[in-house]
């Protein structure tokens, strides 16, 4: 059976930097044999987490009706999930934090359905340096939230692109993303 690759696009530019390394992650991917899936969080509706705690009381059945509903059964399915997003304000789009902070309902699942899959983190951001960027942050967040979930990071793609189209100019971090999907994509 193929490996199943879910890639999430969290950037508000449909076209943007972060969305054209998600589109190279998944051609590797493809290459490689998996079955890949992109979705573009921008375009869904969902709502913040509202801390009701229901979640924990009914094995993990978030009880918001929203866009993250579909979402929830393609996390537990994947085999590997990846995260292609801009850096805003020095971490993660808001796009990018708001479907992650849903996985906390996943969580009330016994076992938890989202340990031991691969994690992948595409990033982009505007400053030259990661660290005055803020993708450090990012980075680390994502570092710790897969430690957390007792996932497997298996990598990441990061980069100065600032204007829509920079990442087009840069052909190794394209490479950079098309090698992370090859590798991702691997029985």
């Amino acid at each position: 059976m193929a490996k199943q690759v879910l890639i999430l696009k969290a950037s508000p530019r449909q076209w943007g930097n972060s969305a054209v390394l998600a589109d190279q992650l998944a051609q590797g991917a493809v290459s490689s044999g998996a079955e890949v899936e992109t979705i573009s969080l921008h375009v869904q509706d969902i709502r913040p987490c509202d801390a009701c705690d229901l979640c924990r009381e009914n094995g993990g059945d978030c009880v918001i009706d929203d866009d993250m509903q579909p979402l929830y059964p393609k996390l537990r399915q994947a085999d590997a999930i990846i995260i292609a997003t801009p850096v805003y304000w020095f971490t993660l789009s808001a796009q990018a934090k708001l479907f992650i902070d849903r996985w906390y309902a996943l969580l009330g699942e016994k076992p938890n359905p989202l340990s031991g899959k691969q994690f992948a983190l595409l990033l982009t951001y505007g400053d030259e340096d990661l660290d005055t960027s803020g993708g450090i942050h990012a980075l680390d967040t994502f570092k710790h939230m897969v430690r957390y979930l007792r996932g497997e990071l298996v990598g990441y793609v990061h980069g100065s692109a600032s204007d829509p189209g920079d990442v087009q100019k840069q052909p190794s971090l394209l490479e950079e993303a098309y090698q992370l999907g090859k590798m991702l994509g691997a029985q």
